[in-house]
């Protein structure tokens, strides 16, 4: 029986993105010596299957376009081999009819300048971009006023550890231990997500030793906290006032996401609120 169309097409595509990006590496790029007698642009075939751990007459054929069955194990090798990105990998499972296995999160530091733009175009929407280990690395003047971020050193604007650590957070959060909780199970999963990134395994030591509320809660293993809702917070000179608030993806593959708050009360309330923050 010959092969769908469909499957047919696909291989040729795969073949053809396979010797394209072999043919953008230089070989110094991955230790290789360039040679006089090197006649093809990039790699050849045979040092692509060396550096991808399989035979060259195998590797040959599934640049061929040949009807061959590959393990999710091979393509990850072989995205590194062709020194992939996150799309690129993506699409080369793609092609090869194979499910992407998930990818382990990594902490990210930088802000899209375009980001900090929205954020402050917000000046009476408390908003701030975490990355996957929650540190704070960008905010406006309301989310500043709301959480006084830029009063801590660099190395300590972590959402997760001022939460535990900070006494003017915890007053500011009312009730605290209900919203802290729901927090932590939310952590959690990010915490999951990057269990061999050592930035975000430093992080939950230390705050096993210096705050014994983290050490009690964190082994409860709750990870069910929506990353949306209305938080609950205590304004000097208005008192308690909720906010509805949400997580927005800004950057998947970094995994940045923009925290949101709007005011949830009456009109009189929003306008206490506004004075507050330009005040």
């Amino acid at each position: 029986m010959t092969a769908p169309r469909t499957l047919t097409r696909t291989r040729e595509d795969l073949a053809e993105f396979l010797r394209m990006h072999r043919e953008k590496i230089a070989p110094e790029e991955v230790g290789l010596p360039r040679g006089r007698r090197r006649r093809t642009p990039g790699l050849r075939r045979e040092e692509v299957a060396a550096l991808a751990g399989v035979g060259l007459t195998w590797y040959t054929w599934l640049e061929q376009g040949r009807d061959i069955s590959v393990s999710a194990t091979f393509l990850d090798n072989l995205s590194k081999a062709l020194k992939l990105d996150a799309a690129e990998r993506r699409h080369l499972f793609l092609l090869a009819h194979q499910r992407l296995p998930s990818e382990l999160g990594k902490t990210w530091c930088s802000v899209p300048p375009l980001v900090r733009t929205l954020m402050d175009d917000l000046p009476t929407r408390p908003a701030y971009i975490l990355n996957l280990r929650w540190d704070v690395l960008a905010w406006n003047a309301a989310a500043d006023k709301l959480f006084n971020f830029s009063a801590h050193a660099p190395e300590r604007r972590n959402m997760l550890w001022l939460l535990f650590t900070d006494p003017a957070m915890r007053q500011r959060l009312s009730p605290w231990e209900e919203q802290v909780c729901q927090m932590l199970s939310s952590f959690r999963r990010d915490f999951a997500r990057a269990t061999e990134d050592p930035a975000i395994e430093a992080l939950v030591e230390e705050l096993t030793k210096v705050a014994p509320e983290f050490k009690a809660w964190w082994k409860n293993q709750e990870v069910n906290a929506p990353c949306q809702g209305v938080r609950h917070l205590y304004l000097d000179g208005i008192g308690a006032i909720a906010f509805e608030h949400t997580t927005l993806t800004v950057d998947e593959e970094r995994h940045l996401r923009l925290v949101y708050y709007a005011h949830k009360g009456a009109d009189t309330e929003k306008q206490a609120f506004n004075e507050w923050v330009v005040g």
